[in-house]
């Protein structure tokens, strides 16, 4: 197996995006990668995207989108795992490479999500949970990671500020990413007061709905190093696995099993501990998401993410700096996309280019993308080499 490196990104602003189409946003991502890997052609691509066909009526999105970036006739294949598609994509672009079946691949992740009603994007967003079980009886994913937030506070004592803080901080570090959908700062108090979504969930604890897109390219390592002008960022960990997709068969609502076997296989491929890792972007989807999610990717002991996040343990400047590009909560979430840009911030971080967000001698980077509510998860370790 051939070593595999990310030399190339590009991503567009992201946020409600109504005067540029799906083919648009994804193309001028795709350019921006290749002006940036320095490359004049591509072997092949993988376009990460949950549901097009629901959210703007489109589907074979590898022919479309290979034609309209003028790059046809070469193999695209179209990815899904629901939000963690765009992990999916990168993995797949990663096989693709380290097989050597091809040099130089291009990874996309894109979704169009407000140009439907918000009924509209809660029904196909909803189609990544269990339809017979769950979502037939009326639950969406607010309720669903809000049951997860009721079992974590019962069980942990994880208060409710302790929440609140995990989108504080968030934004925090949103504010200084320019291609945040939601930049601006927030307090504690401002989410505690918001809106009542799925108690105790409110509306500054959920991601927003998103129109965005982001691309990276991959080359052997050995190429990478003759071709690219910046620091070359080395895959060295990739993991990937499943869980049962509705919470009521699992043993424990407070775990996400996915991720901590994704982060297993990952972790033991990089020959990485957790406290090894520099930085990561993980999938904030709600604020207790966040929260689980670094129990389960030894940041935190099991139970103790609430009070660590509230001490500053994943904050810029802290032991552990998670989602430095505001995340989910505060960068934006178009679904399909949300994997290859973290790939992005990391590479930005590992290349020293973030700018006043930037991670001081940030040398290994993780990235962790979760479907639905943990049904599937991408875990994947950078280094700069």
């Amino acid at each position: 197996m051939r070593d595999v490196a990310i030399i190339g990104v590009g991503m567009n602003k992201w946020g409600e995006l109504w005067e540029s189409s799906l083919r648009d946003i994804f193309t001028e991502a795709a350019l921006l990668a290749i002006e940036d890997a320095g490359v004049d052609h591509i072997d092949s691509m993988y376009i990460g995207c949950m549901s097009s066909g629901l959210f703007v009526g489109q589907e074979h999105l590898s022919s479309l989108l290979t034609d309209y970036l003028g790059m046809g006739p070469i193999p695209a294949t179209r990815v899904e795992s629901a939000c963690s598609s765009g992990g999916l994509a990168l993995r797949s672009g990663f096989i693709d490479v380290a097989s050597g079946m091809n040099d130089i691949v291009l990874v996309g992740g894109v979704e169009k999500m407000t140009d439907v009603s918000v009924h509209g994007a809660t029904f196909a967003l909803s189609t990544a949970a269990d339809q017979e079980y769950e979502v037939y009886h009326g639950v969406t994913f607010p309720g669903l990671y809000a049951l997860m937030a009721r079992a974590h506070m019962h069980r942990y004592g994880t208060t409710r500020k302790q929440l609140a803080q995990v989108a504080v901080k968030n934004h925090f570090h949103g504010s200084m990413n320019p291609l945040a959908q939601y930049p601006q700062k927030i307090t504690a108090e401002e989410v505690i007061e918001s809106v009542m979504v799925a108690d105790p969930l409110r509306i500054l604890d959920c991601s927003p709905i998103t129109d965005g897109a982001a691309a990276v390219i991959l080359a052997p390592l050995d190429l990478a190093k003759k071709i690219s002008k910046k620091p070359v960022v080395k895959i060295i960990g990739s993991g990937h696995a499943t869980d049962t997709i509705a919470l009521h068969s699992r043993n424990d609502l407070t775990e996400i099993k996915s991720t901590e076997r994704a982060a297993k296989i990952a972790y033991e491929m990089a020959g990485k501990s957790p406290e090894e890792i520099h930085l990561a972007e993980v999938h904030d989807c709600f604020t207790i998401a966040e929260i689980c999610v670094i129990e389960a990717l030894g940041f935190a002991e099991k139970g103790k993410g609430g009070p660590e996040t509230e001490h500053g343990l994943t904050t810029l400047g802290g032991k552990i700096p998670v989602n430095t590009s505001g995340g989910l909560k505060s960068k934006g979430h178009p679904v399909g996309a949300t994997g290859v840009a973290q790939a992005i911030e990391i590479t930005k971080q590992l290349r020293g280019e973030a700018g006043e967000r930037q991670v001081k001698n940030a040398k290994v980077g993780l990235t962790q993308n979760m479907g639905g509510s943990g049904g599937s998860s991408l875990i994947h370790i950078m280094e700069v080499v």
